[in-house]
């Protein structure tokens, strides 16, 4: 089992920065991929970015490729998501998740966070 929560969502005015954090329990995390996702409303949620369990290798969605950075410190079971130049359309409810394989499917992710707000204003 890996429990995830999210941290460090807020109200940001476009152009600015926010890094949300993801802390998580179980002995696994450093063995397990990690991904963002989010949904805004009305819509459905949508991969953000992937990064795998050594952070060797990530992925990233192409609207947030250049802004956006996934990074992971396994020796704090947390996976993080700098995020920059953030635009109104970037607001959204964020979503950490964790599987066993890199992967941008989101039916592949078992476990899930509660989810952080992001809203970015202009």
């Amino acid at each position: 089992q890996v429990q995830l929560v999210e941290s460090g969502g807020g109200l940001v005015q476009a152009g600015g920065s926010l890094r949300l954090s993801c802390a998580a329990s179980g002995r696994t995390f450093s063995t397990q991929a990690m991904g963002w996702f989010r949904q805004a409303p009305g819509k459905e949620r949508e991969f953000v970015a992937a990064i795998n369990w050594s952070a060797a290798v990530a992925y990233y969605a192409n609207s947030v490729k250049g802004r956006f950075t996934i990074s992971r410190d396994n020796a704090k079971n947390t996976v993080y998501l700098q995020m920059n130049s953030l635009k109104p359309e970037d607001t959204a409810v964020y979503y950490c998740a964790a599987t066993m394989t890199i992967t941008i499917a989101i039916d592949e992710y078992n476990y899930w966070g509660q989810g952080t707000q992001v809203t970015v204003s202009l």
